[in-house]
């Protein structure tokens, strides 16, 4: 996708403005909401996906997370 991205601003800039400055434009701006629709698709997660369950890899904090969400039943 970056690819395609850089590939547009290179050609509004190189080619297609000598014929049309607003299609130049257009294209760019195109070009400038790729990053960002590119980072959404990547980052998205699966309705399975539970990523806030992962254990942290701290006992205690583990321990404690769990208490919260009640998972074991508060320490005595």
């Amino acid at each position: 996708m970056m690819g395609i991205c850089i590939g547009l601003f290179v050609l509004a800039w190189a080619v297609v403005r000598l014929w049309s400055v607003p299609a130049a434009v257009g294209m760019c701006v195109v070009a400038m909401v790729i990053p960002p629709v590119a980072a959404m698709v990547a980052n998205r997660r699966g309705p399975d996906d539970r990523w806030w369950d992962d254990p942290s890899g701290d006992p205690k904090s583990d321990e404690w997370w769990d208490e919260l969400d009640g998972k074991k039943p508060p320490r005595p």
